[in-house]
């Protein structure tokens, strides 16, 4: 190693040692505390070839340090990147992202040792927490996920099934008292069947639900005793029988509830210790990708001082912006990510980037071109909001006094097992609504109307099966926010209203529409109890509001599930079907943007979805068609949303046009866009729900093209792809295949080829609906 490469070395380290320390004084300049030389290539590799794989010492404009395999400008082989904070990986490198085997330490004392992907943890690992925990298994994008076994800092150990980073399908978990569990699990609770034995020797055999007994099971001492019947932590729900051994020291006198109460204390699921900061949350974007090296150090004016009068040094971020430093008595280093999409303490990003100077000329201009480029506004939130004078002003304090009465009324705790009567179609409630009030309802400054709920029951149980807490419900829709209505109904002539905080759609309805969801109802419930991960729209409320006087006018609307309430941006929206007659928008190029939904024609990419996650997608698209096809169901579509990563830091993929400096001004902030970082966190934290099949699910699209034919389907991939977070489930699942399609199927058919029209029968729609998804996402290998 030459003199100036080791004193990079040298340098390296010191920064390390002044981050860690504990230091009593303030620093006044991170950039000017080390004191790092141009790192000079060797002569033979000073203008390397293209594709040539040769051994580097890189040292980045922020400290951090690289030594290892290069090709192309980027790490490319075996390589060992130090972080400034001690964080550090050793392993392989494929274009400048981990991939292969590789190790990579927290500063904390944890390690992950084991398979990377395209920067994820993916593949067989070991995790080791600073606490002790250990989980070795499977890991898909970052998650724990297969095989897996977890052993626990406490002595509590689990060995079994893993899915988006909890224990999910069947598994084995042992305290360390001796007691242990054998069965089922869901979302890292105990969910299904299963047995769970005592030390002592007592055991439960039978259903469990949120992490308790709850349906039909058995309970039997060590003597030989048993209690059967149907738990339920509600003694009004439990029943059973006592069953007594040969033993002289009975149970007669126990008290089922004892299981709840007693028995289940000492069997708590440990949460275990989650990974601080993501491999690939601490990953740079190297030159030719999004960011820069720097082999010279840049200097920073003393524009910004702290409070003590020191200077507070600035550096850029991995995602563009810039980091501010406020370095703490203890001398711990504070950091405050700033993106594009955010303004840094009042100040706008040309003073940031004004008083950030570089020693280098061409970073210092690629970074003012960039700039230009992460002036990215939140996008306009859709939809006009119902005020006082609207048309529909009326109508909306009309629906949320009603939904407000339908779910703060008083209901039994009812099982998920609903009888047939509950989904009759006759099964509805009416309620009058005078002005003035009355025994039941307030009083209110609308007009004299009547609500009915069809099928309260089944709609009370499905907000409970989905998970859906009675009072932020209410919250959302009957809040003191005011309702918005997007801009143009649909093609349907049906309305669309948002709810303020956009978890909502609440859409209007034809009365056939009402006929089709009560008819297909049963098989629906059924089909959304059985698979949690179901693409099909959630419905959440079925009502009619009728006005009194000589109108007597009836507005019959569902509540939905938004599919984009996120704080992602989304970039791009494409509704598909598989059919190609008329399934391109009817925009012209010019007008558009990021609200503008695309349909077939339109698409332009294909969607490459990692082994695990693509599997889930194909099982899940077959089970929710085979619900659609057996309910006659046709016309329906996957609606997809991409928002794409790099479009949060620099690189924008070249046709993707986010709508510039157009923030509404009725916005207060309520909903403010993350940066990049923030968002890395949100979407990889290995949280319950955060990633789910079609909801915030990481991936990689595939550019595409059509070369002549305007009707094919897909395009020819590119080779260029994008990170992306997706978005995605079945809309539009109320169209039967009614007379008047079967009459459009026939008309069309004589003008145009009849695979190619959108009218056809349910199965014959199943099959090109299936074939035509199947070959947009793929596998991504």
């Amino acid at each position: 190693m030459s003199k100036e490469q080791s004193g990079i070395a040298k340098a390296w380290e010191a920064t390390v040692r002044k981050s860690q320390a504990a230091a009593k004084r303030r620093a006044h300049s991170f950039f000017t505390t080390m004191s790092v030389a141009h790192a000079d290539d060797d002569d033979s590799v000073s203008n390397p070839v293209s594709g040539e794989v040769y051994h580097a010492e890189k040292v980045l404009s922020n400290g951090d340090f690289y030594t290892g395999q290069w090709s192309d400008n980027l790490p490319h082989g075996h390589g060992k990147y130090l972080w400034t904070d001690g964080c550090m990986y050793v392993g392989e490198w494929v274009k400048g992202k981990t991939n292969g085997k590789g190790r990579f330490s927290w500063p904390s004392g944890a390690t992950y040792e084991g398979e990377f992907q395209a920067g994820y943890m993916d593949g067989k690992g070991i995790y080791t927490g600073a606490s002790g925990d250990t989980y070795k298994g499977s890991w898909v994008m970052n998650l724990k996920h297969g095989e897996g076994t977890k052993s626990y800092a406490n002595g509590d150990y689990y060995g079994g099934e893993w899915q988006r980073g909890f224990q999910e399908g069947q598994g084995r978990y042992q305290w360390k008292n001796g007691n242990n569990y054998n069965g089922q699990w869901r979302n890292g609770v105990i969910n299904g069947n299963g047995t769970m034995i005592w030390a002592n020797g007592n055991q439960y055999d039978g259903c469990w639900e949120d992490g308790l007994p709850k349906g039909n099971g058995t309970f039997q001492w060590v003597d030989g005793s048993f209690y059967v019947g149907n738990w339920s932590k509600d003694p009004r729900e439990q029943s059973g029988t006592y069953y007594p051994s040969d033993s002289p020291a009975g149970h007669s006198k126990w008290d089922p509830q004892e299981l709840f109460s007693v028995e289940l204390n000492d069997c708590k699921i440990n949460p275990g210790e989650n990974v601080s900061i993501l491999p690939l949350q601490k990953m740079l974007n190297w030159p030719g990708t999004d960011g820069e090296f720097l082999q010279k150090q840049p200097t920073s004016k003393p524009s910004s001082k702290g409070n003590d009068g020191s200077v507070r040094p600035r550096r850029m971020s991995v995602n563009g912006g810039v980091n501010y430093h406020s370095w703490e008595g203890d001398g711990d280093v504070s950091f405050d990510i700033i993106d594009g999409n955010s303004l840094m303490e009042g100040r706008d990003l040309d003073e940031g980037f004004e008083r950030l100077q570089l020693e280098d000329p061409d970073l210092t201009e690629t970074i003012q071109q960039q700039q230009q480029q992460i002036r990215l506004q939140p996008m306009k939130r859709q939809g006009d909001t119902i005020s006082k004078g609207h048309k529909n002003y009326e109508l909306m304090l009309n629906l949320q006094l009603g939904i407000r009465h339908s779910v703060g009324r008083p209901a039994p705790s009812t099982s998920l097992d609903l009888k047939s009567s509950a989904f009759d179609p006759k099964e509805k409630v009416w309620t009058k609504f005078p002005p003035e009030g009355s025994k039941h309802t307030p009083p209110h400054q609308s007009c004299d109307f009547r609500w009915k709920d069809y099928c309260p029951l089944v709609f009370r149980t499905l907000r409970k099966l989905l998970k859906v807490d009675p009072a932020d419900y209410m919250i959302s829709i009957c809040g003191n926010d005011a309702l918005r209505e997007l801009s143009s109904p649909g093609k349907s002539g049906s309305f669309f209203y948002l709810t303020n905080d956009d978890r909502y759609m609440i859409k209007t309805m034809k009365k056939s529409e009402v006929k089709v969801l009560l008819r297909m109802l049963p098989s629906y419930y059924n089909h959304v109890r059985s698979f949690e991960d179901t693409l099909v729209t959630k419905f959440y409320g079925l009502h009619c509001v009728k006005l009194t006087g000589a109108a007597q006018k009836k507005v019959r609307f569902v509540i939905m599930g938004n599919l984009f309430c996120t704080e992602y941006t989304i970039h791009r929206r494409f509704d598909l079907k598989g059919s190609s007659h008329g399934r391109t928008t009817d925009k012209p190029e010019s007008e558009i943007d990021a609200t503008t939904t695309l349909k077939d024609l339109d698409l332009n990419y294909i969607f490459r979805l990692q082994k695990a996650w693509f599997q889930d997608f194909c099982r899940q698209v077959d089970k929710d068609c085979d619900l659609l096809e057996q309910e006659r169901i046709m016309d329906y579509s996957l609606l997809i949303g991409l928002h794409f990563r790099e479009a949060s830091g620099f690189r924008t993929p070249s046709g993707i046009r986010t709508p510039p400096g157009n923030r509404d001004p009725d916005d207060d902030g309520a909903g403010p866009r993350l940066s990049r970082v923030d968002m890395d966190k949100l979407l990889l934290d290995d949280r319950r729900a955060s990633i789910r099949l079609g909801i915030q699910m990481p991936a990689r699209v595939e550019k595409t093209v059509r070369k002549g034919d305007e009707t094919q389907l897909i395009g020819e991939p590119t080779g260029e792809f994008y990170e992306v977070v997706l978005f995605f489930g079945i809309i539009d699942i109320l169209q039967d295949y009614d007379i008047s399609k079967k009459l459009e199927h026939a008309y069309k058919s004589f003008q145009f080829d009849p695979t190619s029209i959108s009218a056809v029968d349910p199965k014959q729609y199943a099959k090109r609906f299936r074939d035509f998804i199947f070959r947009v996402f793929t596998e991504d290998t």
